[in-house]
């Protein structure tokens, strides 16, 4: 009998150690699962802080570049009559100035008055065109456009050449 309680005794000890280290193993399971998910979670929400940082700088050169595309509009509206400078209107602008009889200032002033005012809103028109066709390009689309259609150095240049020649 005293055998007997001894053996009994060992194995209820034995099967105490076994459950101990089963209750240790699930803990340090536990344990690291919840370490792998603390980690995945801050990787996720770093992540997303460097695409909110990406998106931001993104929209802040858009943002730039469509400033100055508008200040060299705005440049260029300033050096040429009507907005734009095309071959044609350079060629009558030319011709206007070498016939002898040119129109007074006045009626100059009121015709230029006239045609800035049909180009204004024209132009309004084709910015919105242009604004909604944009938003349905890809954001890599539509810079790209924004860059191409902002004047060139060139065309900025031919711009306020035919603005000296005509006030001569």
């Amino acid at each position: 009998a005293a055998k007997e309680t001894q053996i009994l005794e060992k194995e209820r000890k034995a099967k105490l150690q076994y459950e101990k280290q089963l209750e240790e193993r699930q803990r340090k399971l536990k344990e690291m699962k919840q370490k792998e998910e603390q980690r995945r979670a801050a990787v996720e929400e770093k992540r997303k802080q460097k695409i909110e940082e990406e998106k931001e700088r993104y929209e802040a050169v858009l943002h730039r570049t469509l400033e100055r595309s508008q200040r060299l509009e705005t440049r260029q509206k300033r050096w040429s009559w009507g907005g734009s400078v095309t071959p044609d209107s350079e060629g009558k602008t030319g011709k206007q100035h070498s016939s002898k009889r040119s129109p007074s200032t006045a009626n100059l002033k009121q015709a230029e008055a006239a045609v800035s005012k049909r180009l204004s809103s024209s132009a309004a028109l084709l910015n919105a065109s242009d604004r909604t066709r944009r938003s349905q390009l890809s954001p890599l689309d539509s810079s790209v456009i924004s860059r191409l259609l902002a004047p060139t150095q060139a065309s900025l240049a031919r711009s306020k050449s035919a603005a000296t020649l005509s006030a001569d």
